[in-house]
């Protein structure tokens, strides 16, 4: 049995072995275990159910990463995108006041138009149409805006009427507990310690219960949560994918996974030295699981997937092969028993990771030209358009409609791709329809 699974996951031909696959399968578990403390804060603030989001996220999690093992044999790991699940919650459903069940019914339609455009194909020429430069702004844009909410959370920037923002008061205790969740994860990050986030969160959580600013939970480990009160929700609410808002809704859903998957893929495989003559092998597959898996965490009742790219640190011990995130999806159906820990894993324990994730997305910025003014403009107002406007949308709106203006005024019109014309106009309908 043991040489079949081997041979299935082609250990000789990738140079690997189940002890060197396990580790790096557990060690990208121990490097991304936050999102299941993470992803039931965010999606909160939409009116969901925290104990369900935090087991749709475990299983949505551990099918997506089965889907890109078994696949694509890719040590991808696949869960839900932090930037997604902050415009699902704070954009989406605060922002235009969608009710989360619309907005799953519109990740839902998003996901299966992704898995048509991947079957046909599409997703590379889309994908191909956008400048890597204004990639580029939508990957930095949504780290600061990330960063920006986590800040927020954690108390260090909070809202002042004269000057919009100002720093947060540092007489209050809880501030303090994110200030030193925030140390520790910089000196673990700086210092290339594995799963420096996890570790971080587990000792902001140890001490906000010794100094009583978090509350101790009465039992750690408890009976599963119920999935009920998301499962399936889309699924029975597509019928209000009926206005012209929703659609630019899912249209968003669809545009900011593109990137975010795309991006991850090409990072992790280069990383992992899968990418020969500038192409990734089995590239179709990884794609077809990553889809797939947006359409089952929709179903399960979580905001959209992509690969995340805390896999990197599982890819660096080693791992080579899906058996990696074979391991890893295990791992976080065991998770599903530790519920009671959601009581303790407060907006100060997360809003580290936040800013830390944040961080780790700016770097993207390196790779915009900004010598060049028609390219600078619309890529400096998605950046600063997602924090400011608080949307993520809304940043990559403004970015898409300043583009072909910058670029006809710079005599470079026949540059852009008529996609990149057609994007313009929508968006400018998108500010029509947010503005009515």
């Amino acid at each position: 049995m043991g040489s079949k699974i081997a041979s299935f996951f082609k250990f000789d031909e990738l140079g690997t072995n189940y002890k060197r696959e396990t580790l790096a399968g557990l060690t990208t578990f121990v490097s991304m275990v936050y999102i299941l403390f993470v992803n039931p804060n965010v999606l909160s603030a939409s009116g969901m159910d925290k104990g369900a989001v935090f087991t749709a996220t475990a299983f949505a999690t551990a099918i997506g990463c089965f889907l890109m093992g078994i696949i694509a044999n890719y040590p991808i790991a696949i869960s839900t995108s932090l930037g997604m699940n902050a415009f699902f919650a704070y954009s989406v459903c605060v922002g235009m006041k969608i009710p989360w069940q619309t907005a799953l019914a519109g990740t839902f339609v998003a996901a299966i138009i992704f898995i048509i455009i991947t079957a046909f194909k599409l997703r590379e020429m889309i994908i191909d149409a956008i400048p890597s430069d204004l990639k580029s702004a939508i990957a930095g844009g949504i780290g600061l805006f990330i960063a920006f909410l986590g800040l927020n959370q954690g108390g260090l920037v909070v809202a002042d009427k004269s000057t919009l923002v100002t720093l947060g008061s540092f007489h209050v205790g809880t501030t303090w507990l994110t200030i030193f969740g925030l140390i520790v994860a910089i000196i673990l990050m700086s210092a290339k310690v594995p799963g420096s986030i996890f570790i971080s969160m587990v000792a902001t959580a140890i001490l906000g219960m010794f100094t009583h600013l978090i509350p101790v939970p009465s039992q750690w480990v408890a009976s599963i949560p119920s999935v009920k009160p998301v499962f399936l929700a889309g699924l029975t609410h597509i019928g209000e994918i009926n206005t012209l808002q929703m659609w630019v809704v899912v249209f968003t859903f669809l545009l900011v996974s593109f990137f975010d998957t795309a991006g991850t893929l090409v990072g992790l495989a280069e990383q992992a030295g899968f990418v020969k003559d500038n192409k990734i092998p089995s590239v179709g597959k990884a794609l077809t699981a990553d889809s797939a898996s947006m359409l089952t965490g929709s179903l399960m009742g979580t905001s959209p997937m992509g690969a995340f790219v805390e896999s990197s640190a599982g890819i660096a011990v080693g791992g080579r092969s899906g058996f990696t995130v074979i391991v890893t999806g295990i791992l976080f159906i065991l998770g599903t028993f530790f519920s009671p820990l959601l009581g303790v894993i407060t907006d100060q324990v997360t809003a580290p990771a936040l800013i830390l994730i944040g961080m780790l997305m700016a770097q993207s910025l390196k790779n915009i030209h900004w010598e060049k003014f028609e390219i600078a403009a619309p890529a400096f107002l998605i950046v600063l358009g997602m924090p400011l406007t608080y949307s993520i949308s809304d940043g990559i709106a403004l970015g898409f409609v300043a583009y072909p203006i910058s670029m006809i005024a710079a005599k470079r019109g026949k540059d852009v791709n008529p996609f990149m014309y057609a994007l313009g106009v929508i968006f400018i309908i998108f500010f029509w329809v947010l503005n009515e």
